[in-house]
């Protein structure tokens, strides 16, 4: 994307959380929790109660009741909000009904650092809110995939509060962002497809959407009203308020674009800020609080579907590379050779991931598919990521920016994802993607003009111009998507799991070979103290017995036949090497109940650990064939390492669950801990190996090392997918016998 030459944060640094005034269609009145006494109060309440600031600072909340219309003769503020700390919660409350000079209005209830919140906004809602609400969820849901979701979202909620434009706007990986739905006047000009450079919502205002899922901007052309206070310097955190005022950057970016009044809906999806319904007045209009609560519902409902939908989308792409994983495993388990099995047949490592080509590298042989560079480049580029790389995965969509001799191949390879399959750095797996070359029309030239004060300081300030600006984007590939790095993954495990089967077995064989020799050395022995010695006996009496002239022809033909088969079974002794002994002790195989093992377990580990605020979710839990000591050891470690690592987390989940498929019994166990880098893939099973983020809590970096020994011990397979900060699941698989 494009590099702004100038690298100033003046709008990310902007304390909009305490801007020290309110919205004038309402005014504000700040409660201290403890003395419940008037700490703050907007300049303009003298607008609607006939009091000033001055006449409630410091002063009880019960000096406002006098002014205020209740529904309740003898309730009163202060009762109210002692009501709400009952109940733990003002949710049940707001808003509240009342009247002020006859006029209806609503009361908000928040917290703020000390101070409860009291919002006093008109209300001017006069239809059925949850009705209408109810009929545009269902309408909205109607859509079938994301994009048709998005679209009936945008008109549902134009339908809900007649806004001028409603867009649905996406913030891609860098924090910019892309408008990828839209309903609007037909007189206004479309902004669907345009992009929003990321300093137009700067950092702390996208942290401020995850927390207020509603924002209201009545009119840009309104003076915000003070907020007055006797403390000094002790500003009001307006973070949960709904009338806080709009920064000063902020109300001229929208007058810049003609904007008068606008309104926004945060779109949460698994956690993160997904995107915003962005609606846009050209001229003032406000809401009220019921009005913008449904609108949230529908947001709350669009977040929910957003991530049911995209799932469902990438449902299909995530089976084919399953199915693919599933077809070249039984592929390497039948055929001799292993690019053969990988590279030989219809179905191949091509179909891992969405790119056009695929290189792999192993016992010094490349073998290409689809499309890719030359096979000198490969190698070249194969030696570039060994030097820069020493992970097990690595992956680029701008390769040529990176690595300038890609350039001539960027046609081809401007995106690469690449793997490791054994401890030998030169052997890899390489997928490419090919350059995609875009236009992407911003709104605007992305990069702010920059504004030099008095004191020749620079800063940003707002655009002014927004008309399209267009931007030629080349050397890239299509990003890879979450999916495909999860299918390399899973891929490689399959292949190195099959390069260490491989290895085991010459082993073995090298070491029934090195025990053949010791037996025959400790047989060979044995034969020359215990039978060479009377063979030798034998022959020198014979030898003696031809010296005597006495004998006659008849006799020394006799002896020589003594002496020549002497000689043979010499040979003969010299000859025996059959003998050989196993090293190891056999594995005692048995049916093992998993539902009684993993109880036993559980009270084993909960024990151990203190782990009384863990949960543990037993789910499908078949029988396993193996040695019950060696499988108690295996899930005793695994289910020890989740307890552990989600010790952090308010709520620890473990979960254990098991599926039969293909000739395995697998078992999953899941939990919701600090999770494992995917950089650090190979390094979690070797012996005294431990995570960065590990290093805090106690353990010796053996017991997965244990895992992997004793699951190949039984020719299964271990591996897991973890996301940092989001969990890890850990699989076993074994045999069906």
């Amino acid at each position: 994307m494009t590099k702004f030459s100038v690298d100033l944060t003046n709008c990310d640094k902007e304390p909009i959380h305490i801007p020290g005034k309110v919205q004038s269609h309402g005014f504000l009145i700040a409660v201290n929790k403890s003395s419940f006494n008037v700490s703050y109060a907007s300049e303009n309440i003298i607008n609607f109660l006939q009091l000033s600031a001055a006449d409630v600072l410091d002063k009880p909340i019960g000096v406002l009741s006098s002014h205020i219309n209740q529904q309740e003769p003898d309730f009163n503020v202060a009762d109210l909000l002692k009501l709400g700390l009952v109940k733990k919660s003002f949710d049940a409350i707001s808003p509240y009904p009342l009247e002020i000079n006859g006029n209806p209005f609503y009361l908000i209830i928040n917290a703020s650092q000390n101070d409860w919140l009291l919002e006093f906004e008109p209300v001017t809602l006069q239809y059925d809110i949850q009705s209408l609400v109810g009929r545009s969820a269902s309408s909205m849901l109607q859509g079938k995939n994301v994009l048709a979701l998005l679209k009936g979202a945008a008109k549902e909620v134009k339908n809900l509060i007649s806004y001028d434009r409603i867009m649905i706007y996406k913030f891609q990986d860098d924090g910019h962002g892309e408008v990828v739905a839209e309903e609007k006047e037909q007189n206004l000009e479309p902004f669907f497809g345009l992009h929003y450079p990321a300093s137009d919502i700067p950092k702390q205002a996208r942290e401020l959407y995850k927390l207020n899922l509603t924002r209201l901007i009545a009119d840009v052309n309104t003076e915000a009203s003070p907020i007055l206070t006797f403390k000094e310097d002790e500003p009001l955190d307006l973070t949960s308020g709904g009338l806080r005022a709009v920064s000063p950057i902020h109300i001229q970016y929208l007058k810049n674009m003609g904007v008068r009044s606008s309104f926004s809906i945060s779109l949460i999806a698994n956690g993160e800020l997904w995107g915003l319904i962005a609606c846009h007045n050209y001229s003032p209009k406000f809401i009220d609080f019921k009005a913008r609560e449904g609108a949230k519902l529908i947001g709350e409902i669009l977040s929910s579907a957003l991530e049911y939908r995209q799932a469902e989308e990438d449902s299909e792409t995530v089976e084919l590379f399953k199915d693919t994983a599933s077809v070249l495993s039984e592929h390497l388990n039948r055929d001799k050779y292993l690019l053969d099995a990988l590279t030989g047949h219809n179905r191949s490592l091509l179909e891992v991931t969405k790119a056009a080509g695929v290189a792999i590298i192993f016992e010094g042989t490349l073998r290409t598919i689809g499309i890719v560079p030359e096979e000198n480049d490969i190698w070249e580029l194969a030696e570039w990521i060994k030097a820069n790389s020493d992970e097990s995965i690595y992956y680029t969509h701008r390769l040529s920016e990176i690595f300038g001799a890609a350039k001539k191949y960027k046609e081809v390879a401007s995106g690469i994802l690449a793997c490791s399959v054994s401890k030998n750095p030169n052997e890899l797996i390489i997928w490419f993607k090919p350059e995609q070359i875009s236009t992407v029309n911003w709104a605007g030239n992305p990069e702010k003009p920059i504004a030099t004060a008095e004191n020749g300081l620079q800063s940003l300030s707002p655009r002014k111009s927004f008309e399209i600006w267009s931007e030629v984007v080349n050397n890239t590939s299509e990003k890879w998507l979450p999916e495909e790095i999860t299918s390399v993954l899973r891929i490689r495990e399959i292949i190195v799991t099959h390069i260490n089967k491989k290895a085991n077995e010459i082993r073995l064989l090298n070491e029934k070979l090195q025990a053949a020799y010791e037996e025959l050395d400790t047989f060979s022995y044995t034969i020359s103290h215990d039978l060479r010695t009377p063979l030798t006996s034998i022959k020198t009496y014979a030898e003696l017995m031809l010296k005597n002239k006495s004998i006659d022809e008849n006799g020394r033909k006799m002896l020589s036949r003594i002496l020549t088969g002497a000689d043979k079974m010499n040979f003969l002794i010299k000859e025996i090497l059959h003998l050989a002994r196993v090293g190891r002790s056999e594995i005692n195989f048995e049916t093992v109940n998993m539902q009684a093992l993993l109880k036993e377990i559980e009270t084993e580990v909960w024990s151990a650990f203190k782990a009384d605020k863990a949960e543990l979710i037993l789910g499908q839990l078949p029988d396993l064939r193996g040695d019950k000591t060696m499988i108690n050891q295996v899930f005793t470690n695994l289910i020890s390492n989740a307890v552990k690592y989600s010790s952090m987390v308010a709520a620890p989940t473990i979960e254990v669950s098991a599926t039969v498929d293909a000739g395995e019994t697998v078992y999953a166990v899941k939990d919701n801990g600090m999770g494992i880098d995917n950089r650090y893939y190979d390094r979690v099973f070797e012996l005294f190996k431990r995570m960065d983020n590990a290093r805090d809590i106690e353990g010796t970096g053996v017991g997965l090392a244990i895992v992997k020994r004793i699951v190949e011990r039984h020719n299964g397979r271990v591996w897991f997918e973890s996301k940092l900060n989001g969990g890890s699941t850990f699989y076993v698989a074994f045999k069906n016998r």
